[in-house]
């Protein structure tokens, strides 16, 4: 095989094909071979609709910012977070502060909208404070606080006996209206669903405990049989 041919022969090949030849008494072999490409994915990092409004701090606040450590201390209480390297908080003049992203990733702006609405959480909670009322609908269904411990009478055989965390308040009037309150937002939330939990609305005749502003999807009963 001439060098022309043999040169011709390997550039249609393209490597992409087995080649065996001989190229001036000497053997010549190619081995196919894949071409390898690259997929460029780029991940495009929105800005967080939340994580970029400010957070307003009264002055009765005081923050502490030790690294990645925060402390939010109010007339209500104190409270405690820890950032992720991700996100940073900045006082951008007296009484404002922004949580910022550190990088630009997904992770980053997924934690730079929680932590913004973590924080002012904490603000608004060791400050004004937070609240969720309950509501018991059902014939004989009472509630009662006593001492440390809240008392439900739900249908049992026996009343629900539950006591209530550090940090929290309950209030209860007229024996059916249940209002938590304290500065921790997401401890509210955990313990007024506790109570929720031990009679959910049902949805026939919406007898049980349910959030004030609930909403309960009634569903009409079975239809007797027809004789």
């Amino acid at each position: 095989m001439s060098s022309s041919s043999l040169t011709a022969s390997l550039h249609t090949s393209n490597l992409r094909s087995p080649f065996v030849g001989s190229l001036n008494g000497f053997h010549v072999s190619s081995v196919a071979v894949r071409r390898v490409g690259f997929v460029r994915k780029v991940v495009e990092c929105k800005e967080s609709r939340i994580g970029k409004q400010p957070i307003t701090v009264p002055s009765n606040v005081t923050l502490t910012m030790e690294g990645q450590d925060l402390k939010v201390k109010g007339p209500l209480g104190e409270m405690a977070i820890t950032y992720p390297r991700e996100v940073k908080l900045e006082r951008e003049e007296e009484g404002v502060l922004r949580v910022r992203k550190a990088v630009e990733t997904r992770r980053a702006n997924q934690m730079h909208g929680l932590f913004r609405t973590l924080t002012d959480n904490m603000v608004v909670g060791v400050s004004k404070g937070f609240e969720k009322k309950l509501q018991l609908v059902g014939v004989g269904y009472r509630a009662t606080v006593e001492g440390k411990e809240i008392v439900l009478n739900l249908g049992f055989s026996h009343p629900v006996k539950m006591e209530i965390p550090d940090g929290l308040q309950v209030k209860v009037e007229e024996n059916t209206r249940i209002t938590v309150s304290g500065y921790d937002k997401s401890e509210i939330g955990q313990f007024a669903a506790s109570i929720r939990k031990w009679r959910p609305p049902e949805p026939y005749k919406g007898k049980g405990v349910k959030y004030a502003d609930e909403i309960v999807r009634r569903k009409e009963g079975k239809a007797g049989k027809k004789k």
